[in-house]
């Protein structure tokens, strides 16, 4: 039944394929020093294949928000990638308190006006992150990664509606609920997965092979982080 939604959604996808929104990951410069350049069908093969364990997580293992890439401006990483992401900028007051501005919920499509309507979502949420890799790193590295903005795709400002209707899923379980979205998110997925190093179980490699193969001009950037 599941391979039957996902063969019927990965349809839908290559229909759409020609309105699928442009994703940072491929928009990004492909001269970066170490960037890798692959097609999807060829990056999700990259991940390694890997069994998932949740025994020992704590969300308070990943340290975040931190000070983000500019400690000296007084906003947070949350803050930060709110700015980044604003179709037009929010006026930003003392304490960096935001408000005004608007954004576009790749997600679900939805424009928002009010920062707090929005959440920061790690494409790879932290529970998944340390299912596939990240129960072995240091804390050092953990609040890398929950901070991690010198990649484009690896936190996205979205509505808190759709964040919270994903939580801790990967693509087998949840996709996002705009169709046109699909590709970019799989493109983004399988970039952070590379990105860290993190594996895929085989009911989410069954999935994103799917979606790969619908998402025929899907190019995936990415750079190993350090």
């Amino acid at each position: 039944m599941i391979k039957n939604m996902l063969r019927g959604t990965a349809a839908l996808c290559l229909a759409l394929a020609p309105l699928a929104l442009p994703s940072p990951a491929a928009a990004a410069p492909a001269t970066l020093a170490g960037a890798e350049v692959l097609n999807l069908v060829d990056a999700v093969e990259q991940i390694p294949l890997a069994d998932e364990a949740r025994a020992g997580y704590s969300r308070d293992a990943f340290k975040h928000w931190n000070t983000g890439l500019d400690p000296a401006d007084g906003c947070n990483t949350r803050a930060e990638v709110l700015q980044a992401e604003a179709v037009q900028a929010p006026i930003v007051a003392s304490g960096c308190k935001l408000s005004g501005g608007l954004w576009t919920s790749y997600y679900d499509g939805q424009e928002v006006n009010d920062p707090a309507k929005l959440d920061i979502d790690h494409m790879v949420p932290l529970a998944e992150s340390w299912d596939s890799g990240a129960s072995a790193w240091t804390p050092a590295r953990r609040e890398a990664y929950a901070n991690d903005q010198e990649a484009a795709t690896s936190l996205v400002a979205v509505t808190a509606r759709s964040n919270r209707a994903k939580a801790d899923r990967d693509p087998a379980e949840w996709m996002p609920p705009l169709p046109e979205a699909h590709c970019r998110y799989v493109g983004e997925w399988t970039a952070t997965k590379l990105r860290w190093g993190l594996t895929a179980d085989p009911a989410e490699a069954d999935a994103l092979k799917v979606y790969a193969e619908a998402c025929e001009t899907t190019v995936v950037h990415y750079t190993p982080a350090p």
